[in-house]
């Protein structure tokens, strides 16, 4: 969902109530492991940039969640741990909230913090 909001409270305040409990948690991990990283509304989705490019960003779409990270030197190496999930070139499509892996989020949030390989 392509959002107008202003704000990523305000995006929080207008997604489905069976997806809030999963894009608060990836919110809160970006806060956590990407605190050098500005937080802002782009493309009408939560996103997180440093030195003006986004590296990290989520959304809830009519289907699924998506989470971006765009780091091709952090996503690639866990590309194969996504069986469940559609996987793009930047982006994991979570189909079902419950399923997604937090630990495996954060890991990939970590490596984003450190990365300066390409983004896609």
């Amino acid at each position: 969902m392509q959002s107008d909001a202003s704000t990523v409270t305000e995006y929080l305040d207008e997604v489905p109530e069976e997806r809030l409990t999963a894009l608060t948690k990836i919110r809160e991990l970006c806060q956590q492991h990407l605190a050098e990283f500005e937080e802002s509304m782009q493309y009408g989705m939560p996103s997180y940039s440093r030195a003006g490019t986004v590296e990290v960003a989520f959304a809830s779409q009519k289907n699924n969640i998506s989470l971006y990270i765009l780091r091709t030197d952090v996503l690639n190496p866990y590309r194969d741990q996504f069986p469940a999930s559609s996987i793009g070139k930047g982006c994991i499509r979570y189909r079902n909230p419950g399923k997604i892996d937090f630990d495996l989020v954060k890991e990939m949030l970590v490596k984003t913090n450190t990365s300066t390989g390409e983004v896609c």
